[in-house]
């Protein structure tokens, strides 16, 4: 079988982005049954407004930084965050000032049991995420952002978009 390589990115992208949006352009990577890969790429002031829907989605930054919302909740992201958006719970994302990546991995159905019998087996337990932080069994529907890291102040929305 031969290696697959889907070409995403500059010179790839719809110029129309997700219903929705503005300044957003993207690209579908992968799409069947099972769930959804592509490729957002935010301009200056973009936005994809508040929406739901019924699957759990990951919102992967890995380029330059902006804003996210999930349901009641704001806060900034830079490149090297995800953030779990849970089936049925409004979100949201955008930028102001800076540009932004993201790669967007949505599962189809909000769990598991829309491919139940297609993939067998279980995961093997991670004891440890590496450096000594112990791994985080996520619920399903857990929806609230990620902790910051000790130290780190809290994001002012007069400091602008991290970079």
């Amino acid at each position: 079988m031969p290696i697959e390589i889907h070409r995403f990115g500059v010179g790839h992208r719809r110029s129309d982005g997700p219903p929705g949006s503005e300044g957003v352009t993207g690209q579908v990577i992968h799409s069947d049954a099972r769930g959804l890969v592509s490729e957002l790429a935010f301009g200056r002031a973009a936005r994809i407004e508040p929406h739901a829907n019924p699957n759990t989605t990951w919102f992967v930054v890995i380029e330059g930084g902006g804003w996210v919302g999930v349901g009641d909740e704001r806060t900034r992201v830079a490149a090297g965050e995800a953030v779990l958006w849970p089936p049925d719970i409004p979100h949201a994302a955008w930028t102001e000032h800076s540009q932004m990546r993201a790669i967007v991995v949505e599962f189809g159905g909000a769990d598991g049991s829309t491919v139940a019998g297609v993939l067998t087996g279980t995961a093997r337990p991670v004891p440890e995420l590496g450096c000594g932080v112990a791994a985080h069994r996520v619920e399903h529907g857990e929806g609230r952002l990620a902790e910051r890291p000790p130290g780190a102040r809290p994001p002012d929305e007069d400091d602008g978009e991290p970079a």
